[in-house]
């Protein structure tokens, strides 16, 4: 799917430039082009250099964060809840820890922590189909809340917009949390009708009774703040939760006799592996985006959807921010670029590059979780579970406008 949609770019934007070099004489189009390609390749290699170290630095806090058993709290605190709405899963099978962790990681932001975990969980969860080809209720919920997963704190998000020269990266950590939470909200409703699971579970109810208080209490406080300070209320926010994280896991660490330092160093090493992986699928997704945007296949597009909107009466400024939103389910790379490109287009602070910063921080990448997940375990009829991840999808694409709108106008 992405080799195509990646071809696709690319015999687009040269379609483009023979347009307009044939009909439109401007041979200067070819050459727009080919700078495209030499400034993304050199941003690609920037941005992931530039990731090194705070890449590594989160990798060791989360490493130090497993050994000292907090992660393994974080994730006792959903066992009684995935019990519930996943009931052909036996109470203390290893599947249950497998999800608490991946979704635990999912939480804090750190999708490569949280892969390993997700496999691990659909081989245990594998071991209970009565059928090894099809997805298992349980796995098609799973896989849901894996593509709408509410992430506490978009580490890589904040990354990307400081980058870019973002003034306050983390003031985009509020409406991520409400878009996020919002996703994963519908895609678990809708799953568990579909699923025909009882939602008047008085262990159910209160779970998601409090995930609603939450966001409710979330709504409430910044909705009575002025449109000027609710950026800055949220980098605040941010900044006071993560540096809070910090202090916890390293303070849990010492207390339960684990060396924080040593822990720290063995998870940091993975920093630079990380971030040098990263510049082929950068290098690959922001010269074809690059190519599009120099041919001007990208702003065609964005004006057609553009005009449709002012058709209907509606504000135009969140179409700039709607490529990362179209990426998204097809590829995290792919809308890390789009949303890179936007920041680079727009800036980092326009409504569109903040936009795109929460459309990213939104949702997963729906068809990259399904290809990898089921890879994993060799599943060929995945169900409804594409169509339940979409819901969650477009719930968060939806919030994430709304809310973008809010906070930034």
């Amino acid at each position: 799917m992405l080799s195509r949609i990646w071809l696709l770019f690319i015999v687009s934007a040269f379609v483009a430039a023979c347009y307009q070099a044939l009909f439109n004489d401007q041979p200067g189009s070819f050459q727009q082009v080919m700078d495209a390609v030499t400034a993304m390749a050199s941003l690609s290699v920037e941005i992931a250099i530039g990731l090194i170290g705070v890449l590594a630095f989160w990798l060791g806090i989360f490493r130090v964060a497993e050994q000292s058993g907090l992660v393994d709290r974080i994730a006792s605190v959903l066992a009684p809840f995935l019990c519930r709405v996943m009931p052909d899963i036996p109470r203390h099978h290893p599947a249950l820890g497998s999800i608490t962790m991946n979704m635990s990681a999912n939480m804090l932001g750190l999708d490569n922590a949280a892969t390993p975990f997700g496999i691990k969980a659909m081989q245990d969860m594998q071991s209970l189909a009565p059928r090894k080809d099809t997805l298992t209720n349980s796995q098609i919920l799973f896989l849901v809340l894996n593509t709408s997963s509410v992430t506490l704190f978009p580490i890589a998000v904040f990354l990307y917009r400081a980058e870019q020269g973002a003034a306050q990266p983390t003031d985009v950590f509020v409406p991520i949390l409400l878009a996020t939470s919002a996703s994963t909200l519908v895609g678990l409703i809708v799953t568990c009708l579909v699923q025909r699971t009882n939602l008047l579970n008085r262990v159910i109810m209160i779970y998601l009774l409090a995930a609603f208080s939450l966001l409710t209490a979330i709504v409430l406080y910044f909705g009575q703040l002025a449109s000027e300070v609710l950026a800055s209320q949220s980098a605040v926010v941010a900044n006071v939760l993560l540096f809070s994280f910090i202090i916890l896991v390293l303070v849990t660490a010492w207390r339960r006799g684990v060396n924080g330092y040593e822990e720290f160093v063995e998870g940091a090493k993975k920093g630079f592996d990380v971030a040098i992986t990263l510049i082929p699928y950068l290098i690959a997704m922001l010269i074809a985006i690059g190519m599009l945007r120099a041919s001007g296949v990208l702003d065609g597009v964005m004006q057609g959807i553009g005009s449709l909107v002012a058709l209907l009466g509606l504000d135009t400024r969140f179409v700039e921010a709607i490529p990362t939103a179209l990426m998204k389910p097809l590829s995290g790379s792919g809308a890390r670029a789009m949303m890179i490109e936007t920041m680079q287009f727009h800036g980092a602070d326009s409504f569109a590059g903040r936009l795109a910063s929460v459309l990213q921080g939104s949702t997963e990448t729906t068809f990259y979780v399904l290809a990898v997940y089921l890879g994993a375990v060799g599943i060929k009829h995945s169900r409804y579970a594409v169509a339940c991840c979409l819901s969650a999808d477009l719930a968060g694409i939806l919030t994430a406008i709304g809310v973008s709108y809010w906070f930034f106008g």
